[in-house]
């Protein structure tokens, strides 16, 4: 393609080029008014003298138009994938692209928005994407943007201004103005909370397009049976949660189906608190004096997170040596009121070699028993006095105990093992010093021979008999450690042991923290993919269904990594929280952005687009009313209107070879001159 121009390469300056064309025309213009011969000659000669010094160029520029670049945001989110709005972004799209292929010296570039897996991308970022598309665009060439999305869009610039890519902005929505949708949201919700203490969780009902009446919202704390509660919409409701025990402590709100709404995926909302321990308040009751006994205070009291209470019986009251009674003990022992009245206050009972005696009575032992059943935590470490006629297990506590002395102490050095159980349960798995065919930890020397019926055998003494005896009792839990020479490992004797890790071990699944749960779901990120572990005392697992945010299922099959826990990994594709079940466990794991913006709101709306579009010169359309018409506009033009939408006719092009021609650096044009310089003399001669 040719393009003819003029342009000048004066041979003066213009400034005396100007001066002698004022000069010339005043002179011209005086003889003129003196009635002189040959005024018109002479004003002619003068332009082309002037026109001469001007030295005016012809130039002839060959161009290759280039093509005005339209970019065109499909929005791919999650909010996308209700009421049908994919596959109508599918459809606009094609119609979109071919609308461009009919328009001249046009070319379309599309970008994708997915919805992001972490708290920092998480949302419709479409302006971020269509920035990173301009990046490549020069401005000259930009003909203007189609955003064909759900309206949702969580990156628009709060000063509509900024928002103008330097072309008209046009939005296509594809959801339907009359969309019906009712969700959930948390608005205040504590992450922390102390474990027996009440938070609040506060939340509200939004009903887009709704009747406005007030909703029956299901509350589910952790496992517990749900509750109802009436709610009115719009306005905020508070809720109090018990936190019962540490680590997640998951509450989920639950309102029901809006009749007609577009998507029921928000209508359920989950939060997480994680349960944390103030104090740890424990009721250690030595029987008599031994030589582990201070072994166990030093342990607990080491812990600033442990409230100790401890008790040593010295002499019973039925040993009569006439000791006067005011010299019995330093204290009162307040039996009363720590085995009746405040006992449910006790996070942890232990019994260090206890031996029935008149001072606990039997009316006490059966409170502890119903303790334990109503969800308390005892530990019995045992020596002889197991295995006496006046131990623990002749008591009403034995409706409780697992292991049943058979009336024999074991004597004889031994390492202590994990069993195959123990190497599966928590409480025992991967003790330091366990690994390799014999444990390297120091030897003991006596064992209380006992029978199980019930629990799981955890750690074997001498002969393979039962060591350590983990029992669920009713809602709660007790611990039997059937030898009283612990206290070796913490001497460090040929080496010492793992007495720590392992009481502290115990103590916390007696309290039933989910990290030491033998049976156990959850899963976790790492970079890209959730990963889920399941921890069983079982040989097998079943595979685990994984319902993502937007109601998907995927399944994911799980491998032994070591004993008792099975792992199996799912890549990340959408945030918010999954839902995991085995069909025994259920669980929730979050992945990026537990409360995913994309989920809040799914109803189609134009309002967050509108300001932006309006200040680009663009327009908003609904995709229910049509695809608009598309069409060029010349710059300056108006890019929208009624049923149609414009892109920018930017006539760019690319300059391929200039050839410039002078007019008067040729023998004609010097010719002509001279001609009319002799016209002129010659008409003044006359």
């Amino acid at each position: 393609m040719s393009s003819w121009s003029i342009g000048f390469d004066p041979m003066l300056p213009w400034a005396v080029i100007a001066v002698l064309g004022v000069l010339g025309l005043a002179l011209v213009t005086a003889l003129a008014l003196a009635r002189a011969r040959g005024a018109l000659l002479r004003a002619l000669s003068l332009a082309i003298l002037l026109a001469a010094l001007a030295n005016p160029t012809v130039r002839n520029e060959e161009r290759e138009p280039l093509t005005d670049i339209a970019v065109a945001v499909i929005d791919r989110s999650l909010s996308q994938e209700t009421a049908g709005r994919a596959t109508r972004t599918v459809e606009a799209e094609a119609a979109l692209k071919a609308a461009v292929a009919r328009l001249p010296n046009t070319e379309l570039r599309t970008v994708e928005v997915k919805s992001g897996i972490s708290a920092e991308d998480d949302g419709t970022r479409a302006f971020e994407a269509l920035n990173r598309a301009l990046a490549d665009i020069p401005p000259e060439r930009f003909a203007g943007a189609i955003m064909i999305t759900d309206g949702q869009v969580h990156d628009a610039p709060q000063d509509p201004a900024k928002a103008n890519p330097g072309g008209p902005l046009h939005a296509i929505i594809t959801g339907s103005r009359g969309e019906k949708d009712r969700k959930v949201l948390i608005e205040k919700a504590p992450r922390f909370g102390m474990v027996g203490q009440e938070q609040t969780v506060s939340f509200r009902i939004e009903e887009a397009n709704g009747p406005g009446q007030p909703v029956s919202v299901s509350i589910a704390v952790g496992g517990g049976a749900p509750e109802s509660f009436t709610v009115p919409p719009g306005q905020t409701f508070d809720i109090p949660v018990v936190i019962g025990h540490g680590g997640q402590n998951i509450v989920e709100i639950t309102a029901p189906p809006l009749e007609g709404e577009i998507s029921t995926q928000n209508n359920r909302a989950v939060t997480v608190i994680e349960g944390v321990r103030d104090r740890l308040r424990v009721l250690l009751v030595s029987g008599e004096p031994h030589p582990g006994e201070r072994s166990w205070r030093n342990l607990l009291k080491a812990d600033a997170s442990v409230d100790l209470v401890h008790f040593t019986i010295l002499r019973p009251p039925e040993k009569q040596d006439g000791t006067p009674t005011r010299e019995l003990a330093l204290i009162a022992f307040p039996t009363r009121e720590l085995f009746i009245e405040k006992l449910d206050e006790f996070d942890l009972v232990i019994f260090d070699r206890y031996r029935r005696q008149t001072v606990l009575p039997a009316a006490y032992m059966a409170n502890i028993a119903r303790y334990v059943a109503d969800g308390g935590a005892v530990l019995i470490a045992s020596g002889p006095d197991l295995a006496d006629e006046d131990g623990l297990y002749y008591t009403p506590l034995s409706d409780v105990i697992a292991a049943a002395p058979t009336g024999e102490v074991l004597e004889g050095p031994f390492k202590p093992e994990l069993t195959a159980q123990g190497k599966k349960h928590p409480v025992t798995s991967g003790l330091p010093g366990s690994g390799g065919d014999s444990p390297s930890w120091g030897r003991w020397f006596r064992l209380v021979e006992t029978t199980t019926s019930t629990g799981e055998t955890v750690m074997s003494g001498l002969d393979g008999k039962p060591l350590l005896v983990l029992a669920r009792q009713g809602e709660g839990r007790v611990a039997q450690l059937l030898s009283d020479q612990g206290w070796l490992w913490s001497r460090g004797f040929e080496g010492g042991g793992p007495q720590t890790e392992l009481l502290r071990r115990m103590a916390h699944w007696l309290m039933k923290e989910p990290d030491l749960e033998e049976e156990s779901l959850e899963g976790n990120q790492r970079a890209g993919n959730l990963v889920i572990e399941r921890r069983t005392m079982a040989d097998a697992v079943e595979p685990v269904t994984v319902t993502l945010p937007s109601g998907k299922t995927e399944t994911v099959m799980l491998t032994e990594v070591a004993p008792g826990r099975f792992q199996g990994s799912l890549p990340v594709t959408e945030a918010g929280l999954h839902r995991l079940s085995d069909g025994k466990l259920v669980s929730v794991a979050a992945a990026g952005s537990a409360d995913a913006r994309e989920m809040s709101s799914l109803v189609a709306t134009a309002a967050v687009l509108a300001p932006a579009a309006a200040a680009a010169g663009g327009g908003i359309n609904w995709l229910e009313d049509g695809l608009p018409q598309l069409v060029k506009v010349d710059q300056g033009r108006q890019a929208s209107g009624s049923g149609w939408i414009g892109l920018r006719a930017n006539d760019a092009h690319r300059v391929l070879a200039v050839s410039d021609t002078p007019l008067f650096a040729t023998l004609l044009s010097l010719g002509v001159l001279l001609l009319a310089f002799s016209a002129m003399w010659y008409r003044e001669g006359r």
